[in-house]
């Protein structure tokens, strides 16, 4: 396969993470043609020229539009704000080039639904930024499940805590505002519904619980708006396969930083991981003496692949960055025509329903179907 052209929009803490992973994929792999950073773009022409020689970017504007129409640019990565997702996705894919767009696709339903028919149009490969589905730990339990290692899953709990949005004091921005979404459930509850779907397949309903910990945030000049998303969330799901997940999601949570705590209870054991120690899991297995059975702690090791390509040796631990190494050697494969272990726009669409469905089960006071 001939090496990609790469444009970047975007070079926030995720734009150095998709521009790190490109320069990666070829050292970490080994099996891909290097790709060329082609165009960056960011708010101004200064800041971009600066990020383009940071980041190894031939060309820098202040203008994401102008490269698009260069025939030399065969993938845009999309990691700006989230509001600007649609807007910049369905504007690359008119133009015949691939989309890597960072989640969650868009902060409204209706644009988020114009991107799918966009990827579906063009008939370009048009992924999400879902990189913890990538963990080699992750994987693994995915095969475990598939073997009935814990035999038939009854029930999942997943949540996810951090806490950039404990203090109260925290000044008012656009993360508190409905112009970015409803909150914690699209902020980043689409990363857990993200594991849930490899893991289990999509949602078929919902009931859903938001709380607002702070009701008011100052403003950075003086004064106080109120907060008009919700940082906590608490939702009960039913799968499509049947199985009954709780979902809990909290961006006011002291004291966590990026958990993702996963456990899955079987007829014969249970699974439990979190992602704050994204490098290990637990296994509990309901067999032999009872005197013998306990939780067994599990540490990622190159039989886990393809943590193999980052490190020789178990229990030396990858990151989070590495996930996105991995991301974009399965985003090359579907550019190929290659099976990929990805999230695209059809399934992103389907997380970004059930996003929605849970605002409205708050709304509404009741279950809500997620419409495939």
């Amino acid at each position: 396969m001939a090496a990609l052209g790469i444009g970047l929009i975007g070079t926030g803490y995720m734009g150095k993470c998709h521009a790190m992973a490109w320069n990666a994929v070829l050292p970490v792999f080994g099996d891909v043609e290097a790709p060329r950073l082609l165009h960056l773009a960011e708010t101004s022409d200064e800041r971009a020229r600066q990020r383009a020689s940071e980041l190894g970017f031939e060309k820098a504007t202040g203008d994401w539009r102008t490269f698009l129409d260069d025939p030399l640019v065969d993938v845009v990565s999309i990691t700006t704000p989230n509001q600007f997702h649609a807007e910049m996705a369905i504007a690359a894919l008119e133009a015949g080039k691939h989309v890597w767009c960072e989640k969650p696709m868009a902060t409204a339903l209706a644009d988020a639904e114009r991107m799918q028919e966009a990827a579906a149009r063009s008939g370009k490969v048009a992924v999400l930024g879902y990189n913890y589905i990538q963990n080699p730990v992750i994987r693994h339990i995915r095969r475990l499940l598939s073997e009935g290692a814990i035999g038939e899953v009854n029930h999942v709990r997943i949540e996810m805590d951090e806490d950039f949005m404990a203090d109260p004091t925290t000044p008012f921005s656009t993360r508190s505002a409905l112009a970015s979404g409803y909150g914690a459930l699209d902020d980043f509850g689409v990363h857990p519904l993200s594991l849930l779907f490899t893991l289990f397949g999509h949602v078929e309903s919902v009931v859903t619980d938001m709380v607002k910990p702070s009701e008011e945030r100052p403003l950075s000049g003086g004064g106080a708006r109120k907060v008009e998303n919700h940082d906590v969330a608490s939702v009960l799901m039913r799968m499509e396969s049947g199985t009954s997940v709780v979902l809990m999601v909290n961006r006011a949570a002291w004291g966590r930083k990026g958990r993702i705590a996963l456990q899955v209870f079987g007829s014969t054991g249970s699974i439990l991981y979190d992602q704050e120690r994204m490098n290990e899991f637990e296994i509990y297995q309901a067999n032999g003496p009872t005197e013998n059975q306990g939780f067994r702690k599990v540490l990622a090791g190159p039989y886990h692949q393809p943590y193999d390509r980052f490190v020789p040796a178990p229990g030396h631990s990858l990151g989070f960055n590495d996930l996105k190494v991995i991301e974009c050697r399965e985003l090359i494969a579907a550019i190929g025509g290659k099976p990929a272990n990805l999230i695209d726009f059809k399934d992103g669409l389907r997380i970004e329903r059930s996003v929605h469905a849970m605002a409205q089960s708050f709304a509404d006071r009741g279950w809500v179907r997620v419409e495939a």
